[in-house]
């Protein structure tokens, strides 16, 4: 696996795709009133796309439409320092046709804020990038310690 400037490994395509679907919840970045917003949600995979269900009425349905937006999802344990972070980025579009909204549907895919949420936003992948850092303890370098407060 190849190593960034940081140190860090640097993830194929395939592997981030593989740690997107491993995980229910990413943030959303988005433009909202020209400002940089960025919003957790409950999110699918589907082949290469990001699949978001929310009221269609919602700020997120309003902003993400015909937008460029980027979708981040990560996990970190603090004790081993050990992790990883995916970038997605693509194209936002809003779901209006029927059949695609049937099938999106049958996805397990479970809001778990309260209301209806019967909107679907698609974030078709463009690029992906991700990151992971293993734990120092196992490759046998030391880590620097950090002053107890």
């Amino acid at each position: 696996m190849p190593i960034d400037s940081s140190g860090l490994q640097v993830l194929s395509r395939e592997e981030c795709l593989r740690l997107l679907s491993s995980t229910p919840i990413g943030r959303i970045v988005f433009t909202d009133r020209a400002l940089p917003a960025v919003q957790p949600v409950t999110f699918r995979l589907d082949g290469e796309s990001v699949v978001i269900r929310t009221a269609a009425g919602s700020k997120l349905a309003a902003a993400t439409r015909h937008a460029v937006v980027a979708f981040e999802v990560d996990e970190f344990d603090p004790e081993e320092r050990t992790g990883w972070s995916v970038t997605a980025v693509g194209h936002a579009r809003a779901v209006h046709d029927p059949e695609e909204i049937r099938r999106l549907s049958e996805l397990p895919l479970t809001a778990w804020a309260p209301g209806e949420r019967d909107h679907y936003i698609v974030v078709d992948v463009e690029q992906v990038t991700g990151r992971q850092i293993r734990s120092a303890r196992s490759s046998g370098v030391r880590l620097p310690q950090i002053p107890e407060s």
